[in-house]
């Protein structure tokens, strides 16, 4: 019998083994990969324009501008920047929350400065960290980002404004923006303001625009505004992010009042999860570039017409755009004892989670809404009280009409834009909020936010 070489077969089946466990491993590592899902483009929300992003006109005297600075976001652009020409007026609306960001107090104080004479302006976002809740770290990087674009433009620091938006209370890495500010100021262009939109989107699905245009006395005036908003909406004098622009000619101060008229019935009257932004900004700014004469008479009344509905359609697009949002509600209510009355009860309705839920269970549980009424603080009568799904009367005279059928107001709830009508039956009060029903989805984009 021939000697057997144990050395030798044991290298042999070493190696046999090795080979054994790499292709395991590899075929392991293979069906790991395989197993794990490709990250899913984000679903644009059911209730987004259908013809996408409108065609937004050229405002004389604004330029804009975009990059990728890496803040939060990695492979979208996430700063963009905005440059207004000499003589802009500017005015604005902002978050009364006690906790708003550096950012937000910033613009505060600047608008409250007197304007120096032939000045320019500018404006500069970011979006993924909200530079609020950073204690004077925050506001030593409102002050590097500001002054490093005012360097850039040769304009004052005082006439630059800063919006950041995204996660609270973490520190702005302001110097990924500083750093391309040369890059911003390079890139800036009339016809970019679509992409300025896209910049400053978070948990948005789409980028929202709107514009009019008003004839005045000697020229057309244009307008167009862009805003950003998803989550986090109950808003307090302004919504998430609003930019307006227009080339009117017309005082800072007549700017603002238009502004401060109208943002009650709009930007106001709007709720996606009744929690109030610590970063809400919404700016208007007016470059007197129009070949038309100064904003005044008739000619006032029809543009701040034009300019309310600019921002109601901005606002609605935000609800359009409520984090899972399947359905664009209005909680309509009439016959309250005085306005404050009324947007008591529209707000207890708009910002109940038993109503919501109800609706994106598309189930026409008006006992919820009746709740809410209840609850609201607002005077309210039994007996008086009217609730209406759309045109269908459901309940009134403190009982169920009795001709209301469950299976009338279970096919109302398929729709994907809802009116809530309550009517209290004890005054002229009125007020109309806007909202959308809460769904899983809303859940999961909050629970996974920073994750």
């Amino acid at each position: 019998m021939a000697k057997t070489d144990w050395k030798s077969e044991a290298k042999t089946l070493k190696k046999k083994v090795r080979k054994l466990k790499a292709r395991i491993m590899g075929d392991e590592v293979g069906a790991a990969v395989a197993a794990v899902p490709a990250k899913k483009a984000k679903a644009v929300s059911p209730l987004a324009p259908k013809d996408g992003f409108p065609k937004l006109p050229v405002i004389a005297g604004v330029e804009f501008a975009a990059v990728e600075a890496g803040v939060r976001y990695q492979n979208r652009k996430d700063v963009m920047l905005v440059r207004l020409a000499p003589d802009t007026a500017v005015a604005g609306v902002f978050t009364r929350s006690s906790t708003r960001s550096g950012c937000v107090r910033d613009c505060q104080a600047k608008l409250a400065m007197k304007v120096p004479g032939g000045a320019g302006a500018a404006i500069i976002v970011n979006s993924g960290n909200s530079n609020a809740f950073t204690g004077k770290v925050g506001d030593e990087a409102v002050a590097a980002v500001t002054g490093g674009v005012a360097e850039a433009l040769g304009i004052p620091a005082s006439r630059v404004f800063s919006s950041s938006t995204g996660v609270i209370g973490e520190p702005l890495p302001y110097e990924k923006i500083t750093s391309r500010i040369g890059d911003l100021v390079a890139g800036l262009r009339e016809d970019a303001i679509e992409m300025a939109a896209h910049a400053m989107m978070t948990t948005d699905t789409f980028p929202k625009g709107a514009a009019a245009v008003v004839q005045g006395e000697g020229g057309e005036i244009r307008i167009a505004g862009i805003a950003k908003g998803s989550g986090m909406i109950a808003p307090d004098m302004a919504t998430m992010l609003v930019y307006i622009f227009t080339d009117a000619k017309i005082s800072a101060a007549a700017l603002q009042r238009m502004l401060s008229r109208n943002v009650d019935a709009t930007f106001n009257s709007i709720t996606v999860d009744s929690d109030t932004s610590t970063s809400d900004t919404l700016l208007v700014a007016a470059t007197g570039q129009s070949a038309a004469a100064e904003v005044k008479g008739p000619v006032a009344k029809a543009f701040e017409a034009a300019l309310r509905g600019v921002m109601m359609n901005l606002a609605h697009q935000v609800i359009r755009d409520g984090e899972g949002a399947t359905k664009f509600v209005e909680i309509r209510v009439t016959g309250a004892k005085d306005d404050a009355d009324a947007a008591r009860v529209a707000f207890s309705v708009a910002n109940s989670p038993l109503v919501k839920t109800a609706i994106a269970g598309q189930d026409p549980n008006w006992g919820r809404i009746v709740a809410a009424v209840g609850k609201s603080g607002a005077e309210a009568d039994r007996d008086r009280l009217t609730i209406r799904f759309g045109d269908i009367l459901v309940a009134e005279k403190g009982w169920r009409n009795p001709a209301y059928r469950e299976e009338d107001g279970a096919e109302y709830m398929l729709g994907e834009e809802l009116v809530i009508g309550v009517d209290l039956g004890l005054g002229k009060g009125k007020r109309s909020v806007w909202t959308c029903d809460l769904t899983n989805r809303y859940v999961e984009i909050n629970a996974d936010y920073r994750s």
